[in-house]
């Protein structure tokens, strides 16, 4: 070994011996969120899919059996509180929005297709990667039973509120692709109008 070689190799042991110790795990996530300056927002940060409109990411806000409603902050991408239900009534699946889209209501496109006042579609998914539903393509492949837990629920969850919701039909699922296209490209020109102001 040359005196080139072993000065080299004494200079990075050196180097190491200096080196401070990694942080714990903990002391990294919170020293690397200290620095940031500004947080990823759900609606607007996270991707929709390279497969959307058929095949789409949800950010799910509210989990299957919850009576707590959870809704998106769309100024600070906060998933807040929205209201407690009245009702005994608890969500009968995971529900949702997809990101980098856009309703009628001003909202992101919710996922658990259904009207509520205001046009206000909810798309009903599942999961493709869950083996006893990824095989589904279309509503009318749900049991006669399921459809009638979710109709039940967006009727019932409300009630004690006094405010009625109309449930109409569940609709086939090319109606859901053109829902999700329509609310992907409503917010395509609500993007481009924020950045024009």
């Amino acid at each position: 070994m040359s005196d080139e070689t072993k000065t080299q190799e004494n200079e990075v042991v050196e180097a190491k011996r200096q080196a401070p110790r990694a942080p714990r795990l903990n002391e990294r996530i919170l020293s690397s969120l200290s620095k940031r300056t500004v947080a990823a927002h759900p609606w607007h940060d996270l991707e929709i899919g390279p497969g959307a409109p058929r095949v789409f990411n949800v950010v799910v806000e509210i989990t299957k059996g919850s009576k707590v409603k959870y809704e998106l902050d769309k100024k600070t991408g906060l998933i807040k509180v929205d209201r407690i239900l009245y009702s005994s009534v608890v969500y009968p699946h995971n529900y949702g929005f997809i990101p980098r889209t856009l309703c009628e209501d001003n909202d992101p496109l919710d996922v658990l297709v259904l009207m509520q006042g205001e046009k206000d579609d909810k798309i009903i998914a599942v999961c493709a990667d869950d083996p006893e539903y990824m095989h589904y393509t279309d509503i009318r492949e749900l049991a006669p039973h399921r459809l009638s837990e979710i109709r039940r629920f967006f009727e019932d969850y409300k009630k004690n509120e006094n405010k009625e919701v109309a449930v109409n039909d569940f609709l086939p699922s090319n109606s859901a692709v053109e829902a999700i296209q329509y609310s992907m490209d409503l917010y395509a020109e609500y993007i481009l109008h924020t950045l024009r102001r």
